[in-house]
């Protein structure tokens, strides 16, 4: 005989039916009721002041202005004795028990700063208790009127302090303790309900609370976003610069060490006999100022952008700057140069910074003040060499708009300051205009050095 065996495929979680989106969609609507009102539902969570930075506030001063930030406190203390006095003069049952059910209604209210989801849940419970002390039997039920203030009040603030899902929740709890109550408590007594209107009513409120949310919300998300941008796009043209920088910077080493490469070569050929240390050594600065020179053209291939044309010019210096104060002249800016001291070759970096300098303040001039008059000034002095370049303000009467760049003048001029170790101050003068104020130092060579 032959025995058969039949296995069977068991169902993926070992046999359990898979769920129907409507249970599931029930059961993350628990999840969500237990994580709203019922999970730390009077944990602390203490209402913080308001900003003291705020369009209103900012204009206070000194004591006023440190007050202004309990407003939120202030304005929730005098809802909540409004509720009080409405609660108060609710009942004719005596003073002591009016006193009672003011208190009922103020104090949910008042929880509302210190434990907002227990805020909600203490007017639930006030609720029924001051049905049944107050009420005359021949009213509105099952909201006495100063439970019905105090607990509009207590959904509104506890729907601004939380989200929107807890302020729905607590919208629906009251609407079926409000359908419960009507249909158990009502008897053979004739009550007119006020479920609808409290539902109404606070549907209203916790309507404008959720839209104001969403707006606070998609402002916040909208700064957030601008201020991520701004800070990429300000490291973007960082980047920018010291790229430009770098590639100007190119042509003047890439000259230092080539005339390097030459006198390294050509002054065996100076001594006669050298001995043959000196040809090894003078050959090997010959081949460590090749090989820096073809790193250097390397690391100029990584920075270079793809549309970059290598200039056919020699990078400028101070020696050029009357024709850059020509060409501005031409432009229609009135520039005056002035220089101090006694004037000497310095550094390529350092005249091709100066240039770069005095040309970006020229055309921040011309873009952002045209029709102003501006002064150059260069002062050669032991330690270095400085530089300002201010402008007059704008003329009232100029028929030319001021026509903003793209904002990377000041973080360029920076750039170069910093590489040089340098000091800079920009900004605003008394008469209106711009000033702009650069220290480049550079090192003394004593004899001995040269």
């Amino acid at each position: 005989m032959t025995e058969t065996t039949q296995t069977q495929t068991m169902p993926p979680g070992g046999g359990a039916k898979p769920r129907s989106p409507e249970f599931r969609l029930a059961a993350d609507a628990l999840r969500g009721l237990r994580r709203d009102l019922f999970h730390d539902a009077f944990a602390y969570r203490p209402l913080p002041r308001m900003n003291a930075d705020g369009p209103l506030t900012r204009r206070l001063s000194g004591r006023m202005r440190e007050y202004a930030t309990w407003t939120p406190h202030a304005l929730i203390i005098a809802a909540g004795l409004i509720t009080l006095l409405i609660a108060s003069d609710g009942t004719s049952r005596g003073g002591a028990l009016n006193a009672f059910l003011g208190l009922l209604a103020l104090a949910p209210v008042l929880l509302t700063m210190v434990r907002p989801v227990g805020a909600f849940w203490l007017s639930m419970v006030a609720t029924p208790v001051a049905a049944v002390l107050g009420s005359d039997w021949d009213g509105e039920w099952p909201w006495l009127s100063g439970s019905f203030a105090c607990h509009l009040v207590v959904l509104t603030l506890v729907a601004i302090r939380t989200r929107p899902r807890t302020a729905a929740w607590m919208w629906a709890l009251t609407g079926a303790y409000g359908m419960v109550s009507e249909s158990a408590f009502r008897g053979g007594h004739y009550f007119g309900s006020n479920t609808m209107e409290l539902l109404f009513v606070s549907a209203l409120a916790l309507l404008a609370v959720t839209v104001w949310q969403i707006r606070r919300e998609a402002r916040q998300e909208v700064t957030a976003q601008q201020t991520v941008t701004a800070h990429e796009r300000s490291r973007r043209t960082l980047l920018e610069e010291r790229t430009t920088i770098a590639r100007e910077l190119h042509d003047v080493v890439a000259h230092h060490m080539s005339v390097v490469a030459i006198q390294a070569e050509a002054a065996p050929y100076r001594v006669e006999n050298p001995p043959p240390e000196l040809e090894r050594a003078f050959a090997t600065i010959r081949e460590n100022a090749v090989a820096a020179l073809t790193e250097l053209r390397r690391v100029l291939g990584v920075v270079r952008a793809e549309d970059y044309e290598a200039p056919d010019a020699p990078q400028p210096t101070l020696a050029e700057l009357d024709a850059l104060l020509a060409n501005v002249r031409d432009a229609g800016l009135r520039v005056d140069k002035a220089v101090t001291g006694a004037v000497r070759e310095l550094p390529q970096g350092v005249e091709l910074s100066a240039y770069r300098i005095v040309q970006e303040a020229l055309s921040n001039t011309l873009r952002h003040a045209p029709g102003a008059s501006a002064r150059v000034e260069i002062g050669y002095v032991l330690g270095g060499l400085g530089l300002r370049i201010v402008n007059g303000p704008l003329p009232e009467l100029s028929l030319v708009k001021p026509s903003p760049g793209a904002g990377h003048g000041v973080t360029g001029m920076r750039e170069r300051v910093s590489m040089l170790n340098g000091e800079m101050t920009a900004g605003p003068t008394e008469e209106g205009g711009y000033e702009v104020t650069v220290f480049l130092p550079v090192a003394a060579v004593s004899e001995g050095d040269a």
